[in-house]
């Protein structure tokens, strides 16, 4: 049971690589196609941990040492990702909040409309943005 843990580990591992990779060059897209695997990996280790947990199977020997890496590369990994994918949603927040100040209306600008009536000022109408990460 020790061997299939692990095994779901090194796939999570890989996962994980990939997409900080893809992060690091900011390459965007290419880290958004990443996001199902990295998803699909993390739930088959979380799988596989509960298997272990309820069989009561432990790591020994050379497994214990491999299990022990393996977590502490996990950990590393996972702490990488949180901070690209917070840096990459830092990123795309501005480039949309450049593209929505480009885009603004003329006649956002209060002042006269007909009549000689003081014009309202245009407002923006809202939106929600959700992500799953």
């Amino acid at each position: 049971m020790m061997e299939a843990l692990i095994a779901a580990g090194e796939r999570l591992a890989e996962a994980l690589r990939d997409e900080n990779e893809a992060l690091s060059a900011l390459d965007l897209a290419r880290a958004a196609t990443l996001a199902e695997r990295k998803i699909q990996a993390s739930d088959a280790f979380a799988a596989a941990m509960q298997a272990a947990a309820k069989l009561g199977s432990k790591a020994e020997g050379s497994l214990r040492l491999d299990a022990e890496a393996m977590a502490r590369s996990l950990a590393a990994l996972g702490a990488e990702n949180r901070r690209l994918l917070e840096g990459a949603i830092a990123l795309q927040s501005r480039v949309i909040e450049a593209i929505a100040g480009a885009v603004k209306p003329l006649r956002a600008a209060p002042g006269y409309g007909q009549a000689g009536r003081v014009r309202a000022a245009f407002q923006a109408p809202s939106f929600a943005l959700s992500a799953r990460a």
